[in-house]
């Protein structure tokens, strides 16, 4: 049959994510760091996802194509639901490990450590914390803001570097009210004319509380800025 359904141009696409939260259907999946429609019977063309991509990349088209399925939509977002692997219980962000250095000998006399006095923070602006930072502070308007999940400054080695030029908002989405940061980033997008927004997270899934608002404020307020996310793992490898 011939409908309307969603077209995602790949060359456009930024891999930022936001079709995919906004598409209430699951139909948008990231392949290869590019959105993909993974079925047609998944989407219903009516293009929720359209005002959330910030590129461009997606269109309504029409073409010939599979008839949209609610039930099949209904089995695709129930399996989403179910967990695909265990942590033995509890949050897989507290649980107690020892994590080993492949570059570190246990054994090794410490070396002494020579200072050139050249290293420097990148850090621009004070305070750092979600609940402290003015939504109104001359610096945030024309900024390219950085929201960091407080654990990455301590795991990720070049968290410095990613900070260069940037604006730093720090929260832990585990311990803060996610609510309350929702709604100070909503402040922070609408009163300023916000760049780009870089989120640096932790694997452990308490951390897609951050990500989460970030990109719900983004949709609420309709200011779709230039999105980057970084993954750090627990051994302070990006993913």
């Amino acid at each position: 049959m011939k409908r309307k359904i969603i077209s995602i141009d790949e060359s456009k696409c930024n891999g930022c994510r936001l079709c995919v939260d906004a598409c209430h259907e699951g139909a948008i999946e990231m392949v290869n760091g590019k959105a993909k429609l993974i079925s047609d019977i998944y989407c219903d063309g009516l293009g929720d996802c359209l005002p959330a991509c910030p590129t461009g990349a997606i269109e309504i088209i029409e073409r010939e194509a599979g008839a949209y399925s609610q039930e099949a939509v209904d089995e695709l977002l129930e399996s989403k639901k179910k967990p695909t692997h265990g942590h033995g219980g509890g949050c897989p962000g507290s649980r107690q490990m020892t994590i080993q250095r492949d570059n570190v000998e246990r054994n090794e006399e410490p070396k002494e450590v020579k200072s050139s006095g050249s290293a420097m923070s990148n850090l621009t602006n004070w305070p750092i914390q979600m609940k402290l930072i003015n939504p109104n502070a001359e610096y945030l308007n024309g900024a390219n803001l950085m929201v960091a999940a407080d654990c990455t400054a301590f795991t990720y080695a070049q968290f410095n570097d990613e900070l260069k030029d940037h604006i730093l908002v720090i929260a832990c989405p585990k311990l803060d009210d996610n609510q309350f940061n929702l709604e100070k980033l909503k402040m922070i997008l609408e009163n300023n004319d916000i760049k780009s927004i870089k989120v640096l997270r932790m694997e452990v899934p308490c951390c897609t509380g951050i990500v989460n608002a970030v990109k719900k404020a983004m949709l609420d307020t309709g200011k779709i800025v230039q999105y980057n996310e970084i993954t750090i793992g627990i051994d302070g490898k990006v993913r």
